[in-house]
């Protein structure tokens, strides 16, 4: 079983045949897929999930806080499953793919008191961008 079906049954989130398939579809390492790619994938292991449903299990999962909406750039949102694993992404200039990156250190304590303007920083987002080996 997926670690994200894993933990959603473990909060009692009901569990139907399309809810499971879009949890399985998103299941991995560096998993970033548009809403699009996920309803693609999931109409492979099940042919009558509606796009409606899959956008509607994205919404829910995302207001969980079980999965991540990542937006880079203006491109379509991704969603990124490895919401309780703190991390950083790396993301390719050319054609948009999106890795997961654990950089050593704590962006928040670089941030100089000073620089604060008074805010209370709860999180830190850092995007590094570059291209990768396909499009280099």
């Amino acid at each position: 079983m997926s670690d994200l079906l894993e933990r959603l049954r473990g909060r009692g989130w009901r569990v139907t045949a399309q809810r499971r398939v879009v949890a399985e579809v998103l299941d991995g390492d560096h998993v970033h897929l548009t809403a699009d790619e996920v309803h693609a994938r999931a109409v492979e292991r099940l042919p009558e999930i509606s796009r409606a449903t899959v956008y509607n299990t994205l919404g829910e999962l995302v207001a969980l806080g079980e999965v991540a909406e990542v937006s880079t750039d203006g491109r379509a949102k991704r969603y990124d499953p490895n919401a309780h694993q703190p991390h950083q992404h790396l993301v390719c200039s050319g054609c948009g793919a999106i890795r997961d990156v654990h950089p050593i250190g704590d962006p928040l304590a670089d941030l100089p008191a000073g620089e604060r303007f008074g805010f209370t920083v709860s999180e830190v987002e850092v995007t590094y961008r570059g291209l990768c080996s396909s499009c280099r």
